[in-house]
């Protein structure tokens, strides 16, 4: 879907970071090329560094935490993970925090 341009990706400094600490080169390689097709790559800034902090006091891994105030910042509607703790902990959030599979369902039932 990404793309077909069918949604639009969003990169962080953080997916970057965290992409160059992977041990497999492979997956690391096609990572990369996902995120070079990204629409926008939003930069940890204060603002965002704040959020996080404050994510964390909400029992978010400090990683997690950064990536989620790059997606709030970004505006995205969606941050996608397969970390079901993760989902659990950002329900009360404005982004809508969803797994794969149920993102999936959710843009093919038009939401």
């Amino acid at each position: 879907m990404v793309e077909a341009r069918l949604i639009e990706l969003v990169s962080s400094s953080v997916l970057e970071y965290e992409n160059s600490r992977n041990p497999f080169i492979i997956n690391q390689q096609s990572m990369q090329r996902y995120l070079q097709i990204a629409v926008l790559r939003v930069l940890v800034d204060e603002n965002i560094r704040v959020r996080g902090e404050q994510l964390e006091q909400q029992g978010i891994k400090p990683i997690d935490a950064l990536h989620v105030a790059c997606a709030e910042a970004s505006q995205s509607n969606y941050f996608i993970t397969c970390d079901r703790r993760l989902i659990n902990r950002c329900q009360d959030l404005s982004i809508l925090v969803i797994n794969p599979t149920n993102f999936i369902f959710e843009v093919d039932n038009g939401n």
